[in-house]
């Protein structure tokens, strides 16, 4: 059972996930750019299957935008515990995990409620397949700091995906940037997603150039441009 090299060894098993995620080439989930503007970090110093971006100098590896990132659990194991949970028609416990895959019960109990929140409709994707998918952002003061704060710093900022006819996801964030944005959008809506934004200029670096298309509206005059 489960006999294939990736279920049996960890760099195995990253290299199958690279196969999986990366049929085209490597991209960069912090920018988007795919391929030939990456190059692996080889070394002692450097863990396997790192790379770095060539153009916005970020490092990054196949795990990262996914259930496995930055967990010390062997990535191979990983695999089994998704294929296990997935194969079972009757459900798998984290005490059935925890024997088969000879970790402690603490971390097959982790590894199996991150799955399964994966696997929820509320935690998948939004849009896909050309959908088009809105981006919003809404700003709001809070009561404890209405009265003494100024400006814009002391109030609630929430950044909405919204789904045409479907799903909406809001993301508290503590500033509206790219910085904050960007990996919500590249592990929220797919690259084949058309992107709706207002035409404020953080929706240029955080999805323009990624998505396959992208339009912004002008709220003044209702105007969309593609």
């Amino acid at each position: 059972m489960f006999t294939e090299s990736h279920f049996q060894d960890a760099d195995k098993a990253r290299e199958y996930l690279e196969m999986l995620r990366w049929p085209n080439g490597v991209i960069c989930p912090h920018c988007g750019c795919i391929g030939s503007e990456h190059y692996a970090l080889k070394g002692k110093s450097h863990r396997p299957g790192l790379w770095k971006c060539k153009d916005c100098r970020e490092q990054f590896s196949v795990t990262v935008g996914t259930v496995f990132e930055r967990s010390k659990i062997p990535l191979h194991k990983w695999l089994l515990a998704v294929n296990l949970l997935c194969a079972s028609k009757k459900g798998m416990s984290s005490q059935q995990i925890h024997r088969m895959l000879d970790v402690t019960y603490k971390t097959a109990w982790f590894m199996t409620h991150r799955i399964r929140e994966a696997m929820t409709t509320e935690g998948g994707l939004l849009g896909g397949g050309g959908k088009p998918v809105e981006v919003d952002k809404r700003i709001g003061a809070t009561m404890a700091s209405r009265k003494k704060a100024r400006g814009g710093d002391h109030k609630m900022k929430v950044v909405s995906l919204v789904e045409r006819d479907g799903s909406e996801k809001p993301f508290h964030v503590k500033k509206v940037n790219a910085k904050t944005l960007r990996p919500i959008m590249r592990k929220t809506i797919p690259r084949d997603s058309h992107q709706n934004t207002d035409e404020a200029k953080v929706y240029k670096s955080t999805g323009a150039k990624y998505f396959d298309a992208h339009s912004s509206v002008n709220h003044g005059t209702h105007e969309t441009f593609a």
